[in-house]
């Protein structure tokens, strides 16, 4: 049950137009949906701002169709990360109106119209071979209602095209910035910027990256301050973690 729904209950409830005992029967279902395979938490809206998202791998088909059938049903939106090509063409069989983001993996309904969103955030990400990991954090944080924006193909081996880009750094409310091989780039948009940075580290690079651990060391030892780091190919962590920020009243807004 979402925020609203919930409200509109209550709000039956105290002038009298569904009784108490009706109420404490429409919500006994919460916090947990059965789904012999699966129990999904229906009550995640209203404690959290957003429903439950599904991690599509590990999954059989058949799961990630009814999981996210219910979750439609129930919310009117669908965040899956992570679907392989046979999940993702059974979740659009169960739910036609939903989209898939083939690069990632994720597949979404409900997604705020652009002139919904609000805030800024800015998805940055060193190479081309890091889109799928930024595209999982721009279609989260779009998901749960950020204004997210790329910005590709900036990583340190070319470094002037960070550098005229600075302005539209120091412009964002809070930063995504993924990269592989060394990891540098979170360093560097750190020493820029005013704002949060979150750093992921991909698992892209040679043999020595360590399937991402070299890049994942190198931002976690970073010596600018105020970045934080996620896991590696954790494109959706960060997107959560920078829609959550983004969310948050500016300083001029913050009461004193």
């Amino acid at each position: 049950m979402d925020p609203d729904r919930l409200r509109h209950l209550l709000d039956e409830i105290r002038a009298g137009a569904v009784s108490v005992d009706d109420g404490v029967a429409r919500l006994a279902g919460l916090p947990t949906l059965e789904l012999g395979h699966s129990r999904l938490d229906t009550a995640r809206a209203a404690r959290c701002g957003f429903p439950e998202v599904v991690f599509g791998a590990g999954k059989s088909p058949a799961e990630l169709a009814d999981i996210a059938r219910a979750l439609a049903e129930r919310h009117g939106s669908l965040l899956v990360t992570r679907a392989d090509d046979a999940g993702a063409e059974a979740v659009l069989a169960a739910v036609p109106d939903a989209e898939r983001w083939a690069r990632s993996g994720a597949i979404t309904l409900g997604m705020p119209a652009e002139d919904e969103r609000v805030g800024d955030v800015l998805v940055v990400s060193a190479g081309t071979a890091d889109g799928a990991v930024a595209e999982e954090a721009l279609v989260t944080a779009r998901m749960l209602g950020a204004r997210a924006e790329p910005l590709r193909d900036v990583g340190v081996a070319g470094i002037h095209r960070l550098l005229e880009r600075s302005e539209r750094l120091r412009s964002a409310r809070a930063l995504v910035v993924v990269a592989g091989m060394e990891g540098a780039l979170p360093s560097v948009v750190g020493g820029l910027v005013d704002r949060p940075v979150i750093a992921v580290p991909t698992s892209v690079g040679y043999g020595a990256s360590l399937g991402g651990i070299a890049a994942l060391l190198g931002m976690l030892n970073s010596c600018a301050s105020g970045v934080t780091v996620v896991n590696i190919d954790n494109g959706f962590g960060a997107g959560y973690a920078a829609a959550l920020i983004n969310r948050l009243p500016a300083a001029s807004e913050s009461p004193r």
